[in-house]
């Protein structure tokens, strides 16, 4: 009854604390009540409403088959979805919830990016403040079984930077966290991730380790350093159990434990992967490194490049075997094409090896896997066959992976599947004739049995001498023999009719009927065998799981290898040096920007004397540019690539931080400025004299006397404390003053080629600061009004030459105000429009309206003159001072009248 499979949808969803419930009922997955409402609106699926005893009920469907891509589409958006599947039992029908679909824990993902679950665990902290916070973390993709944990001592900004890094599209706070509202804030607003709740007991500190020891072995934590990491233990022990609860079935793919810090790693926060537009653009359509330079065929290799970008290296040995693979692949042209053509062939086992472990592989899945594991011995023959390859680091990667055992397995799945099996696994025809006697008599069986049933219209045409006779079969009548009206008088006795059709007549037999039931029994047989024979191939591939996993990682690094010598050929890149200090880059691009524009390239040159920058230039003149691409050479050169320059000698660095232009982040109730403030403390915390720092405008948020003391005070630590080496622009030109005092600052700027009211942007960084900044004429380009520009032109030309400037009315005969006179530094009184003179400009013996003969100011006058005095033009806006000016001279129209 309809009513007794709604009661039984609210039972089971009352079972399970998932968002919706999807309940298989036959050939279909239902949605029952308000989670039927919800995902017809959601997905746009048709809505019906049936009744029974008197009430109605909305329910929506999909068909079984159809399932994967509306619960896909359904865990993306946030929404965790419960499936219930349905079993017979004593020719009836039961149900059991067998899984909830999360987006941590979505196997049947159809794009190339890692989907990671995380856990995050705070330990300490309290009254101790955050500063002594103890995080542990854990990150597991389910689709490829990587698994990576670490601890984290210090603020919630690193635990934000590690989620930027593995942009979890789960995140489970442990216990202290669910209650760390700033934390849970920020991880809303700067990541994708979608919170979930996860039972307490998982993260008991005894319990997790149980788990995590269970799942790697006793020997896991010690061997990645983690034995003592409490918080890093209950994060991977919190994942693990979540992962089993929800019934994904894939834990045993996950077969290492990898910290996700590297003692060798470069600190990346999650603000210079944003400012260095790593793999997220800042604005809509831009784009990103990863994109520029991202040619791989795979989308493990994909995968790959990404992980390599956000987390460089700093270990030499490994940095220049990348190199040298790069290197080599960039030498041999035609075998590099042949690599990737094969290369591209390939499937992504990882995530295969997750779906046979999960037991959601069918039958085309398994032949992906041997038709990638045939790649393997194509791409060792192609190497072998290039003198620049076959001794290269690539010989060394494919020789990881255990040949030998990923030959045989492929043997096997070519000798068991057929080779065009259907989609699902419980339809027959997946495993190939010869594989099993057992089933090989099945098959010969019911292949006998359907050439009698071929065969029949023909003998009875002959038989009886009937023209309009012929076989068939459908559900409803199983197999039939139909006569066309015509003739059925001619048909004989034992032919028992069944249906009657406009034209023709339905009949069967007693024979039939045997056949029938002979090709039923064989079809059933046949099929629960080879459903058996599937699931025991499928259960020997899961067992491999690690080795195939070796293999995608060993076709990935290839593949990412390929990628980068593929962009370095194409592009001039060049492969840099890695040397012991400094940094010498000879004709340096901007990866990015070199392929929108004719790209204009600059030397830079920091050594132990001269280790900190001071950049100055116009506004738009490529100051910032200049900044970011000798950071992205250094990112670059600590991945393996090549760089764009002439040439290159990297030092490589423990850090790369920068500060270029704030966030907003008002929502959280962070000024500008505060978030400036905030992203410069974490500098300065954390950089040391291994790392690169790069500052663009710091201290431009607040009053300029404010900026300028801030600025210079964090190059005063920078250079004394800090000793980083550091790019610094800035407009603050008292900051070019510090290169005589501070013996490792040295000062360089972006040319402007400047003739009469022309200003050309040469682009081209040279020795020396700047003398100006062409503000008014990059206001020009912007497409200033032209009275804005032409009056800003007279505005500056009487700063230069220390004359007074006036507050203009809005009509000739307005009076006119004098508000500066940089003479004096001060207010100097009024003037009127027609003739009147400031104080300076009376001959002797005169005096002004309000002052006295012996050159007194009356009260009032000197009042104004008083908060004049006190008035820092530097701390003041313009349009609080014009402000205050109006005020003045209303005080001091106020005392002529009373006169």
């Amino acid at each position: 009854m309809a009513e007794g499979i709604v009661g039984e949808f609210l039972a089971l969803k009352e079972e399970t604390d998932a968002d919706l419930l999807a309940m298989q009922c036959g050939d279909f997955y239902e949605f029952f009540g308000d989670d039927a409402e919800f995902v017809g609106e959601e997905l746009d699926l048709k809505i019906s409403e049936k009744s029974s005893h008197g009430s109605a009920y909305p329910m929506a469907g999909v068909p079984l088959t159809e399932l994967t891509p509306y619960l896909k589409a359904l865990v993306e958006r946030g929404y965790r979805v419960a499936v219930a599947d349905q079993y017979e039992v004593d020719g009836g029908h039961e149900r059991a919830i067998e899984r909830v679909v999360t987006p941590g824990t979505l196997l049947e993902t159809t794009d190339s990016e890692a989907r990671y679950l995380a856990a995050i665990v705070r330990e300490g902290g309290g009254n101790g403040g955050e500063d002594e916070s103890r995080y542990g973390l854990a990150f597991a993709d389910v689709t490829t079984g990587r698994f990576h944990a670490t601890e984290i001592v210090g603020g919630s900004e690193d635990v934000l930077t590690e989620c930027y890094r593995f942009a979890p599209a789960e995140i489970l706070p442990g216990p202290a966290v669910r209650t760390d509202d700033d934390l849970l804030g920020r991880l809303r607003d700067r990541t994708d991730g979608t919170l979930s709740l996860h039972t307490t007991d998982a993260f008991a500190p005894d319990t997790a380790r149980a788990t995590v020891d269970e799942q790697f072995g006793s020997e896991a934590l010690a061997s990645v350093g983690l034995d003592e990491a409490t918080g890093a233990i209950r994060a991977a022990g919190g994942v693990l159990d979540y992962v089993d609860t929800t019934g994904v079935g894939t834990l045993a793919s996950m077969t290492r434990l990898q910290p996700s810090q590297s003692k060798e790693g470069v600190a990346l926060d999650a603000t210079t992967q944003r400012n260095l537009e790593l793999v997220e653009p800042m604005g809509d359509g831009g784009r990103t490194l990863l994109d520029t330079i991202d040619h791989t065929v795979t989308s493990a290799g994909g995968r790959l490049l990404r992980e390599w970008l956000c987390r460089p290296i700093r270990a030499r040995e490994e940095l220049t075997r990348r190199a040298d693979g790069v290197e080599a692949l960039a030498a041999a042209a035609l075998a590099r094409e042949e690599l990737r053509e094969e290369l591209g062939a390939a499937y992504d086992v990882e995530r295969l090896s997750s779906k046979t472990v999960s037991g959601s592989a069918d039958a085309r899945d398994l032949l992906r896997v041997r038709d990638t594991l045939a790649v393997l011995p194509r791409l060792v023959d192609a190497i072998e066959g290039s003198p620049d390859l076959q001794n290269s680091p690539i010989a060394d990667v494919l020789a990881r992976p255990d040949r030998a055992a990923a030959e045989e397995l492929r043997g096997a799945l070519d000798e068991a599947l057929a080779e065009d099996p259907p989609g699902g696994v419980r339809e027959g025809d997946l495993i190939r004739r010869g594989y099993d006697d057992d089933l090989d008599e099945l098959i010969d069986g019911h292949e006998a049995a359907l050439d009698w049933i071929d065969g029949l219209a023909d003998r009875e045409k002959r038989r009886h001498s009937i023209t309009h006779l012929s076989t068939g079969r459908n559900k409803t009548d199983g197999y039939y023999i139909q006569v066309g009206n015509s003739e059925t008088d001619e048909v004989p006795e034992e032919y028992d009719q069944i249906k009657s059709l406009k034209n023709a007549n339905r009949y069967t037999t007693d024979e039939l009927d045997e056949r029938e039931r002979e090709v039923f029994r064989f079809e059933e047989r046949r099929s629960d065998l080879e459903y058996e024979l599937f699931c025991e191939l499928r259960e020997r591939v899961a067992d491999a799981a690690e080795l195939l996993q070796d293999v995608g990682r060993a076709l990935a690094e290839c593949d990412c290898l390929a990628s980068l010598a593929v962009h370095a050929v194409s592009h001039d890149w060049t492969r840099p040096e890695l040397v012991d200090s400094g940094l010498d880059i000879d004709g340096g691009r901007h990866p990015v920007v070199e392929q929108e524009v004719e790209f204009v390239p600059n030397d830079l040159a920091l050594t132990e004397d001269r280790a900190f920058l001071v950049v100055t230039g116009p506004n738009m003149s490529g100051k910032s540019t200049y900044m970011r691409q000798t950071a992205l050479i250094t990112l670059l050169a600590q991945i393996g690539s090549f760089v764009p320059a002439r040439s290159a000698q990297v030092a490589p660095v423990d850090g790369i931080y920068t500060r270029v232009g704030a966030l907003d982040e008002l929502a959280q109730g962070r000024s500008t400025f505060m978030v400036e403030m905030a992203e410069l403390a974490n500098i300065l915390h954390s950089a040391t004299d291994e790392s690169l720092v790069i500052l663009d405008e710091v201290g431009r948020g607040t009053a300029t006397y404010d900026g300028i003391s801030i600025a210079w005070a964090a190059t005063e630590y920078l250079h004394n404390e800090v000793r980083a080496k550091t790019l610094f622009a800035t407009h603050y030109h008292e900051l070019t003053g510090l290169a005589e005092h501070l013996d490792r600052v040295a000062n360089v700027h972006v040319a402007a080629d400047e003739r009469g009211d022309e200003v050309t942007f040469l682009r081209t960084v040279e020795e020396g600061p700047t003398d100006r900044s062409y503000g008014i004429h990059v206001a020009d380009l912007a497409g200033v009004p032209e009275p804005v520009v032409g009056r800003s032109r007279d505005v500056l030309s009487k700063l230069r030459a220390e004359k007074a400037i006036e507050a203009r009315g809005s009509s000739s005969d307005e009076s006119v105000q004098a508000v500066f006179d940089l003479d004096s530094g001060s207010f100097r009184g009024s003037a009127s429009a027609d003739g009147g003179r400031t104080a300076d400009e009376l001959s002797e013996g005169e005096t002004t309206e309000n002052e006295t003969v012996d050159g007194s100011l009356d009260p009032d006058a000197e009042s104004v003159l008083d908060a004049v005095q006190e008035t820092n033009i530097g701390e003041t806006s313009p349009i609080e001072l014009m402000s205050r000016v109006e005020e003045w001279q209303r005080r001091l129209d106020d005392t002529e009248d009373d006169e």
